[in-house]
């Protein structure tokens, strides 16, 4: 329970040291005199969000200490896990707030998170205020409200597990399948590499062996024609011979007239004899080249082959053969993606039909902890003074989420003879207040948090509703401790421990100050809550008789 709870230039609190008792704790005092800053004060020491404006003016930081003590098992266990030392049941738990924005949180002098802080202090009290009414018109949080007062969440937690193990497995299937869907126009594109180089069955550096043979065999040919060419043209009817020998008869018969006549036919004899050597030589020449015009053939038709893949895919013959044997590499991975795509559909078809039954059960689990809810909260509510009030759970089936397939809503008849209606359309303020006062006290025995604490829950009621209010938060107050902000006397005489929060000037700066109250403190409290300032000595006297007569009726 929180024992006391320390706190220094917090807004107009300048110091305030606030002991606390393990019952029904009642705060109380005028508008304006600072019991909200208790309350803040108390979320900054569970972690809450704190702004550099609930410093005191002046001042470098606000400090709030809470002591906890008389730890559940539960708590301490935790603390454990965590490494935190909890000697004699204890821990004090510090929240510092600068001037300059930022803020420091320790537990027991060790420095911690602002989400450990909160953390384990959603574990020590469970803080109601005048926000969490709004819950009840939120029918989104109702299943959770549902679920508390189940208090087993042994299916809930059965399903979850189920529930994301399908999440992960449809998450990574859809994952596959997208990925799959991509790879559709690059298999293709892969494919049609297989086919066009595994076509050609390329070796390496194919391409440079082919064009030196291609080259030398095309060299061949060319010489080839170019011999034959000589020899059609040296044997052909105007052929050099021919002209030579025609040119040796013309002369003949005039050689031994001028000598220089007969040197020139000697050099045209000669001339004939190496022309005709010269034929016979190409002849010779020729028959000596071999041309294999089938293998050049397939050199040329091989060659423009690499050579059009070459510019396809702009690689070289290394490349080509690179880029097949990675293109088969891939395609071979897309086989074993389509086996994980097979696996993991029919592992998403088990664990659906897992999930679906978990649900089934959990929402036949939930059906009859709606009965046993519906059966607790009118009881309290007729205990509330709101005994024409029927409350009920629509409780219906959707679609699969992380929390089942259930879809609950509240819904209430505030006058008989009406059809239960949502809550947010119908209750009022002070309904409220008192439904979710029913609420909190059909979970209280559910959950093991040690402190509750209830900031003007009697907004919107008064007379007998609020004495019924004050009554229950009593009874609430004998099994866990109870802390309360209220404005009304009905609820202030029902307090085990009465404290009050009044604002005054000391100096030039204004504070407020917390203060316990004995027996005549608490009647001039009462007496001034319902007659105002200056209470009469009858005021007194009915604030004494009220005090007595709740002190005589306990509620147990």
């Amino acid at each position: 329970m929180l024992k006391e709870i320390y706190i220094s230039n917090l807004a107009v609190i300048r110091e305030a040291t606030i002991p606390l008792t393990e019952n029904l704790n009642i705060f109380t005092g005028e508008t304006g005199a600072g019991k909200s800053i208790l309350i803040n004060g108390i979320n900054a020491v569970l972690g809450q969000r704190c702004s550099k404006d609930i410093v005191r003016s002046g001042c470098d930081k606000a400090v709030i200490t809470a002591l906890f003590t008389e730890l559940s098992p539960e708590i301490c266990s935790k603390l454990d896990e965590l490494g935190i030392a909890h000697d004699e049941g204890e821990i004090t738990v510090t929240r510092e707030i600068s001037a300059d924005g930022g803020s420091v949180a320790r537990i027991n002098h060790r420095t911690a998170s602002v989400s450990l802080l909160k953390e384990i202090g959603g574990m020590l009290i469970n803080i109601h205020g005048q926000h969490d009414n709004q819950i009840l018109l939120d029918s989104e949080k109702h299943l959770d409200i549902l679920d508390s007062f189940g208090g087993d969440d042994t299916l809930l937690n059965s399903y979850r597990e189920s529930f994301r193990q399908l999440q992960h497995t449809a998450r990574r299937l859809g994952e596959i399948k997208k990925i799959e869907q991509t790879r559709i126009e690059r298999s293709r594109y892969l494919n049609e590499i297989v086919d066009d180089i595994g076509e050609l069955d390329l070796a390496e550096d194919e391409d440079d062996t082919i064009e030196k043979e291609y080259t030398a065999a095309k060299d061949s040919e060319r010489t080839l024609a170019a011999i034959n060419g000589a020899v059609q043209f040296l044997s052909s009817d105007e052929a050099v011979g021919d002209m030579i020998v025609s040119a040796e008869r013309s002369i003949a018969a005039y050689t031994e007239n001028i000598p220089e006549l007969d040197q020139l036919y000697e050099r045209l004899t000669a001339a004939e004899i190496e022309i005709a050597d010269i034929a016979s030589g190409l002849e010779k020449l020729a028959d000596k080249i071999e041309l294999d015009g089938q293998r050049l053939d397939y050199l040329s038709n091989r060659l423009s082959a690499i050579n059009k893949l070459k510019r396809k895919y702009a690689e070289d013959c290394a490349g080509l053969i690179r880029l097949y044997n990675d293109a088969c590499r891939e395609l071979g991975q897309f086989d074993s993606s389509r086996e994980e795509i097979e696996r993991l559909t029919a592992e998403r078809e088990q664990l659906l039909h897992t999930v679906t039954e978990r649900a089934k059960a959990l929402y036949e689990y939930r059906e009859k902890v709606a009965a046993r809810f519906v059966e607790r909260v009118t009881s309290e509510l007729e205990f509330l003074n709101m005994s024409g009030v029927i409350i009920s759970v629509k409780h219906e089936k959707g679609k699969l989420t992380v929390n089942g397939m259930d879809t609950v809503e509240f819904l209430i008849s505030a006058n008989k003879g009406e059809e239960p209606k949502p809550i947010s359309k119908i209750a009022s303020g002070g309904e409220l207040s008192r439904i979710m006062l029913a609420i909190k006290s059909v979970i209280a025995d559910k959950d093991s948090i040690p402190t509750m604490i209830f900031d003007e829950i009697d907004t919107g009621v008064s007379g007998k509703a609020a004495q019924k209010i004050g009554i229950k938060l009593r009874s609430i107050g004998r099994v866990r401790q109870v802390i309360c902000v209220t404005h009304l006397s009905q609820i202030a005489v029902m307090a085990d421990h009465h404290l009050m929060i009044e604002k005054g000037v000391v100096g030039d700066r204004t504070e407020t100050n917390v203060t316990e109250l004995d027996m005549d403190g608490r009647i001039a409290e009462i007496a001034r809550i319902m007659g105002g300032e200056d209470p009469s000595g009858l005021m007194l006297e009915n604030a004494r008789a009220e005090i007595n007569k709740a002190m005589e009726n306990q509620i147990i």
